[in-house]
């Protein structure tokens, strides 16, 4: 049986990783609340704009299908898309799990499939402080992110009706300037900052390469798994 003393640490640590999430909080509301208006604005109801951040859980798989929808994309089309742009999910795990070891597959598979580009770069903090990352307290970190996500959407599919033009309050740009965001946080985390230069101009220059000989999507995405294979090589 578990005792009183383990319950409680692990209880501790669960609203640890809930306190640990807030500072992403406001970047959930602000890009969740685009992606439910811009979503509302290529005609989904509010059903399928919430139904899609449950089941999906992907903001910029969720703008990408959006667009797509609006553009009358076959079904296959966009669950392949979401598929190929989803697959940075991959390394991103890859890269945390040696910090999860000792865990049971269900444990992992939970912390797994509720990671996000945001709570991975927390994972990726406290991992290379500590060297190991508690399941209670991913497990509040996800929580935490995952019911806001669905409610911003929420708020922004509410209000979507009332904001004809997205684009001119700059909510097309809500989601790049997340990532910018979060390379500037997760930089500033590293140890080997020039290490993480050499990384981002590597992967900039392969998208420039790529970009003349196949389209600005799948370049992008090529470059990016590229970058982040070049990552894990020179961060051994």
């Amino acid at each position: 049986m578990i005792n009183e003393k383990e319950c409680f640490s692990g209880n501790s640590l669960f609203f640890q990783g809930i306190k640990d999430c807030i500072p992403t909080i406001f970047g959930y509301l602000s890009i969740g609340f685009a992606c439910g208006v811009v979503s509302k604005s290529c005609g989904m109801t509010i059903l399928q704009i919430v139904a899609m951040s449950t089941f999906i859980y992907a903001g910029s798989s969720q703008f990408i299908a959006a667009s797509m929808i609006l553009s009358l994309v076959s079904a296959p089309s966009v669950i392949l898309t979401i598929f190929l742009v989803n697959l940075r999910h991959l390394l991103m795990s890859v890269s945390i799990a040696p910090y999860f070891k000792g865990n049971s597959l269900l444990k992992n598979f939970i912390s797994g499939i509720l990671l996000t580009d945001e709570t991975f770069v927390l994972a990726s903090s406290k991992g290379s402080s500590k060297n190991r990352i508690n399941y209670k307290w991913m497990l509040g970190v996800n929580i935490t992110a995952y019911l806001n996500w669905i409610f911003a959407t929420f708020l922004g599919a509410s209000f979507g009706s009332l904001i004809y033009n997205y684009k001119a309050f700059g909510l097309d740009f809500a989601l790049p300037a997340m990532f910018i965001g979060l390379l500037i946080s997760s930089i500033k985390e590293q140890r080997n900052k020039k290490n993480s230069i050499v990384i981002i101009f590597s992967t900039i220059i392969i998208l420039i390469a790529l970009i003349e000989f196949i389209s600005v999507n799948t370049a992008i995405m090529i470059a990016s798994m590229a970058g982040a294979i070049i990552g894990m090589v020179t961060d051994k």
